[in-house]
């Protein structure tokens, strides 16, 4: 572990909640300086991440960097320890962009502005705590944290049915969190010694009966944030009644607390369980992409299409995690990534195409791209990196993560075909719901849009502009030069790889059924240990 001096980690989680404490004593009635400042805040937050990560994260590093431990509540055991490595780090650095420019986002916000902005910057520290916590109580107090700001930035700047999908938000991702609270308290009672230290945690070895007992348990949790079917069904409501800065970070920060908890715990703290869970993975993985997909298809909602089109995408991370690779593991890390800018860019352009037609109904627009030229170019180019075309970071994801499952030595040919075959169906359906969502809102017949006088008052506006090309040039810099994105955590997840495949040829040897079943290769034992280990330089040529 590499500690410094400065306490980094604490000053970036700690500087937006405090500056949120100054909103009320501001003076302001409008809510323009109000905007302003916490634009400030949002910029210094991002810089500040960007400068510490910059001058003092060691790329080629896999073990835990910027560790900083204090004690908070020894009565409870609780400490406050940060620490990031390649998992989290480009993660927090993902959080810091998309949620200052859900900020600048938020601009037209007239209702309440104080209560508004304090709660996007508390969200901002709750988000950037989760991913740096490195003791597993304050990892479940930072996740509790976020519920609350995101709750009331639904329910009181959504539509219509505003209160109910909050409160199914709340109840689901509440309800679900206990689970993490639960396994925190067995793995730190567990043994000798009682700890919330996720390092020690992990290096603790546990019977494979309560593995799996914790691994389901978190497994429920983090599938509800991810989300995984059936747990799902809280998102498409969420999105479709939230303002369209909180569907910006909803799509692009807060279900990859989900795919990173996953590696994180699930994978990284119980690797032998994971054997054991990774077929269910794939299978609903591929569930996920296939049921996303055809679900998005028969939406008329805008922002209800792009949510189940997040439920197929995250699929590719489930598949990618379960592929047992160094190259899948680092797919389900790309396409959390691209995701996160992908969707974040669509549900942005959502919310400024229905600042102008004052509608979500995609059967009541039509001929947009002659009234607003620039939102479609912008909104084109966002649909072709979801849909995966070739040049953009959703390509590179998804091809990284079939290329890791297909190199797998870990699963039996019939079950890769089948799981890949069903992914591809995915892949084709994507195409076909965005490709309509673009005829139907940007092309056709020209609707009459209310309370508009001049269409030249239509198109995007230069702050607009200015967000919009800020997620779509990383994501097309990713598509043409993915080593930019992956370089921060390749060391981390060939170290991640390394460990389940050492268990993975004893583990083989002592579940004979499980593999003869088909899910994994039944001559895994007898894979040379050389052979077996060369995955890493697989997925490094391809």
């Amino acid at each position: 572990m590499l500690t410094i001096d400065f306490p980094w980690l604490t000053t970036i989680i700690l500087f937006p909640l405090l500056a949120a404490l100054v909103i009320p004593a501001l003076p302001d009635q409008e809510g323009k300086t109000i905007r302003l400042y916490t634009l400030g805040v949002g910029l210094i937050e991002l810089a500040l991440t960007l400068v510490a990560f910059g001058q003092n994260y060691d790329l080629n590093n896999p073990e835990l960097q910027l560790v900083e431990s204090y004690p908070w509540i020894p009565q409870l055991g609780l400490n406050w320890t940060l620490a990031v490595d390649g998992i989290s780090m480009p993660l927090i650095v993902l959080t810091a962009l998309v949620t200052t420019l859900a900020i600048a986002a938020g601009w037209n916000v007239t209702k309440k502005p104080r209560l508004f902005y304090a709660l996007m910057l508390v969200l901002y520290s709750a988000q950037i705590g989760v991913f740096a916590a490195g003791d597993m109580l304050l990892f479940f107090l930072m996740w509790e944290i976020e519920l609350v700001p995101v709750y009331l930035l639904i329910s009181i700047w959504g539509g219509e049915k505003r209160l109910y999908a909050a409160t199914k938000f709340i109840l689901y991702t509440a309800l679900a969190s206990i689970f993490i609270l639960v396994a925190a308290l067995a793995m730190a009672f567990y043994g000798d010694t009682i700890t919330f230290n996720m390092a020690e945690l992990s290096a603790k070895h546990y019977p494979i009966a309560l593995e799996l007992l914790l691994y389901a348990g978190l497994f429920i949790a983090f599938g509800v944030k991810l989300p995984i079917f059936p747990l799902h069904t809280w998102l498409p409501d969420a999105h479709g009644e939230a303002s369209a800065p909180v569907s910006m970070i909803l799509a692009g920060v807060l279900l990859k607390m989900g795919g990173y908890a996953l590696i994180r715990m699930n994978l990284e703290m119980l690797p032998n369980a994971h054997l054991y869970f990774a077929p269910v993975l794939a299978i609903l993985g591929v569930v996920n992409i296939v049921y996303g997909a055809l679900s998005a298809f028969g939406q008329d909602h805008l922002k209800r299409r792009l949510a189940y089109s997040s439920i197929s995408h995250m699929g590719f991370v489930l598949i990618g995690i379960a592929s047992l690779t160094e190259l899948g593991i680092s797919g389900a890390l790309l396409q959390m990534l691209s995701h996160g800018l992908i969707a974040a860019a669509l549900f942005f352009l959502a919310g400024v195409t229905y600042e102008r037609t004052h509608t979500l109904a995609m059967e009541k627009m039509g001929g947009l791209a002659k009234l607003m030229p620039k939102v479609f170019a912008l909104f084109t180019a966002g649909a072709m990196a979801s849909l995966a075309l070739p040049g953009m970071s959703g390509f590179v994801s998804e091809l990284t993560v079939f290329l890791g499952l297909s190199t797998s030595y870990a699963y039996s040919t019939p079950f890769k075909v089948v799981v890949i075959g069903l992914a591809a169906v995915g892949l084709i359906v994507t195409p076909i719901y965005l490709l309509s969502m673009l005829r139907q809102v940007f092309y056709g017949k020209v609707e009459p849009i209310a309370n508009v006088e001049a269409w030249e008052f239509l198109d995007a506006k230069p702050r607009e502009i200015a967000i919009a090309a800020c997620l779509l040039l990383p994501i097309i810099g990713i598509g043409l030069y993915p080593k930019a994105a992956t370089q921060t955590y390749d060391v981390k997840t060939t170290e991640v790889a390394a460990e389940v495949r050492n268990a993975l040829p004893i583990f083989a040897q002592q579940q004979d059924r499980l593999f003869s079943g088909g899910f994994f290769a039944p001559s895994i034992p007898r894979v040379d240990a050389q052979v077996l280990f060369s995955i890493t330089d697989i997925g490094k040529g391809a």
